[in-house]
């Protein structure tokens, strides 16, 4: 009698523990991981897939901007406007050049005629930079811009305007 309240007392106690503790009671007895450890693990991999969409929507971001500034630079070719590289012109100082792209509205041998087309720009609301070449020449620059989409929309704007020539182009600060 003794033996059978023993054997039932502990089967009792071993049914209770199961109970406490659920399926993890044999998963530990199998070897196998524990509900806290799967939901632990489906956490890291829900962040995993969270960060690689993060990654993939930053990917589709850079292809879209530079569809776009493809899209801009043809647009720009199109419009039939000169596009020089700051390194072509011979003994330019680059100072005081922080922006990527200037529309040049004019250029010349007299820093008196420079200064006065740009209070002209600058009276209209642009920005302007003059920027003197080795040769004496001065270049009026006005609208800076970094971006693609930005100098297409200025040159779009400096076009309308008055002092804008026939002749102006649109220099690459490299």
């Amino acid at each position: 009698m003794y033996k059978r309240r023993f054997v039932s007392a502990i089967f009792l106690c071993l049914l209770g523990l199961m109970t406490l503790s659920g399926c993890d009671f044999f998963r530990r007895l199998a070897g196998r991981p524990t509900s806290a450890e799967i939901e632990l693990k489906r956490e890291a991999i829900l962040r995993e897939q969270a960060a690689h969409q993060a990654r993939l929507d930053s990917l589709r971001r850079i292809e879209k901007a530079a569809a776009d500034s493809l899209e801009m630079l043809d647009r720009i070719k199109e419009s039939g406007e000169l596009i020089l590289p700051f390194s072509t012109l011979r003994r330019a100082k680059a100072s005081g050049l922080d922006k990527r792209y200037y529309i040049i509205a004019g250029a010349f041998s007299s820093s008196d005629n420079a200064s006065w087309l740009a209070a002209k720009v600058q009276k209209a609301g642009y920005d302007v930079v003059k920027i003197p070449y080795g040769n004496g020449f001065t270049a009026v620059g006005v609208a800076g811009t970094d971006s693609l989409s930005g100098l297409w929309s200025n040159l779009s704007r400096v076009k309308q305007e008055e002092f804008c020539p026939k002749d102006m182009w649109i220099l690459v600060n490299e």
